[in-house]
Formats: structure tokens, C-alpha cells, sequence
């Protein structure tokens, strides 16, 4: 007897500027899928369903178990110029892979720490209803973005046999 199996992967890459496009500090890496967010998978076509981005607060730590109204190891960052959380704007999947063709853009309000992001189904910032997806801390640890400061955040989702 044979066993398939499926593997769900995401990898964050967040690159910050300074208010003359500059780059100060960047960074890469995979994050937890929560599990709200593995059950969202399984329920819903992820490619048509808009999903907007979230920032954390410095070190957040994140667990299986976090879901939007409850995750006490993260605190929201609000701190940015637009009115709600960015849309990812996942393209179509081709070869088992899915991400944001434009990067999604926050623009700081004044000094903030960021120590990672979140995927979740509501777009109110500062919100705690709607279906956390996934989770992210900054592999680089906490980075600073001061009054001016863009943080570009693309995301790729690759599904594959293992």
C-alpha cells in the first residue's frame, strides 16, 4: 500500500526602505500555517480568496493554536499611513505555486518595531475576527522603520507532493 502525502509551504520576504527608496534591512523565510489556516485550505479555492497581510510587533512568537481572536505570544503593528491591512493579490498558481504579483507596500507612521507578519481573511487593521492563515516572525529578528519607511512584503504558497 502506497501513501500520498502533501506538503503546504509559504515563504515571507519583507524588504523595508527609507523614504528615498533605499533599502535598510530585508528579510526571508518560511512561516507557520496555523491551524485555522490549514483547515481554510482544505475548505476554500486559496487562489480566488482575498487574503490580507498584517504586521507583528517585535519578537512575536507563534504557535499551531493562534487564531485571530486569540494569540497572546503577537500584537498587531498599526502603526503604518494606509487605512486597513494590505490584500496579498495571489496570482494564479502555476507549477504548485502562488504569490503576489505586486508586493503589498505599509508605510510607517513614525518609529515602529516589526518582528514579523500574518495572513488573515479580515482586512480591519487592528481587528481579531476573521480566519488567521498563517503566522510569520522575522527570521533577521525585530527591524525598526521609522516616519516614511515602506516595508514590501511579497508572499509565495507552493503545494507539493512530498
Amino acid at each position: 500500500m502506497s501513501k500520498e502525502t502533501a506538503q503546504a509551504k509559504m515563504v515571507w520576504t519583507m524588504v523595508a526602505k527609507d523614504s528615498q527608496g533605499n533599502v535598510k534591512w530585508s528579510d526571508e523565510g518560511k512561516n507557520l500555517i496555523v491551524n485555522t489556516g490549514l483547515d481554510y485550505l482544505l475548505e476554500n479555492d486559496l487562489v480566488a480568496a482575498t487574503l490580507y497581510i498584517g504586521l507583528t510587533d517585535g519578537t512575536p512568537t507563534v504557535v499551531a493554536g493562534d487564531t485571530m481572536a486569540s494569540h497572546s505570544g503577537w500584537v498587531e503593528v498599526t502603526a503604518y499611513d494606509e487605512a486597513a491591512r494590505q490584500a496579498w493579490g495571489q496570482g494564479d498558481a502555476s507549477g504548485g505555486v502562488t504569490t503576489n504579483e505586486t508586493a503589498a507596500t505599509f508605510t510607517a507612521i513614525g518609529t515602529t518595531t516589526v518582528g514579523g507578519g500574518f495572513l488573515t481573511t479580515v482586512a480591519t487593521k487592528g481587528g481579531s475576527t476573521g480566519t488567521l492563515f498563517s503566522v510569520k516572525a522575522a527570521d533577521e529578528g525585530n527591524r525598526s522603520l521609522v516616519g516614511g519607511d515602506t516595508l514590501d512584503v511579497t508572499i509565495s504558497l507552493t503545494v507539493s507532493s512530498e
